[in-house]
């Protein structure tokens, strides 16, 4: 086997693998954020009555744990990516990319295990022995890392991301424009939206279903161009 045949194979097989990981990470987070905030009422603040309907506490807990396997899909999506870049990857911009991801996972590391803390503590004692300030106490923490730490390192990754792509040519211009986009809501946005969180994961998503469909079409243009 050639070199220049593992190149093409290695060419081949990394932009399935970012698409692959991305596409993994953008279901696992989507779906546990939509699961757990549908798990919850509209006023989860009273002593934590909300969360003694077993099914809802078993959805929730359901939800957390998707959040792990969504964090190791993204630290795969991170490598391939810079793998896919390779020699076109900016120092500048590389740096800020893994550092923002890292930060990212980390941020909503934390926030589920806050969560995670407060959903157990409610399954040993019950929510009046609790207090219903540290429950609302738990919930501003949580809150605060998901909605304004770990949205703010997405919007930053959404953009280093976007520019180390747009200059590798990588990714199509609209979908960088897309990603300049949703990085502003992201950092600029001062509110607890609650549906926000998922504009990062569907970004992703569709960055990687880009990335696999336009690998799929190379070797069919090259094979038709071999044979005219």
């Amino acid at each position: 086997m050639t070199s220049q045949t593992r190149f093409d194979r290695k060419e081949l097989k990394t932009p399935r693998a970012a698409a692959i990981a991305g596409i993994i990470f953008a279901l696992l987070l989507i779906s546990s954020m939509i699961l757990i905030r549908f798990s919850l009422t509209a006023y989860p603040d009273h002593s934590g009555e909300w969360l003694k309907d077993s099914a809802h506490s078993f959805r929730i807990l359901i939800g957390l744990n998707m959040l792990p396997f969504a964090g190791i899909a993204f630290l795969w999506f991170i490598g391939v990516i810079r793998d896919l870049i390779g020699e076109l990857e900016d120092r500048f911009f590389a740096t800020v990319f893994l550092g923002s991801g890292l930060i990212f996972v980390a941020m909503l590391f934390a926030a589920a295990a806050v969560a995670g803390g407060l959903l157990s503590s409610l399954s040993i004692q019950s929510g009046s022995e609790l207090g219903p300030e540290m429950l609302e106490f738990g919930r501003a923490v949580t809150y605060s890392i998901l909605y304004v730490f770990a949205m703010k390192m997405a919007g930053v990754f959404m953009i280093s991301t976007t520019t180390m792509g747009l200059r590798a040519e990588v990714i199509p211009r609209w979908l960088g424009w897309l990603g300049y986009a949703f990085s502003a809501v992201l950092l600029l946005s001062i509110t607890y939206w609650e549906w926000m969180v998922l504009l990062f994961p569907l970004w992703v998503l569709v960055l990687s279903t880009n990335i696999l469909v336009r690998n799929y079409r190379r070797p069919l243009h090259e094979e038709q161009s071999q044979n005219p």
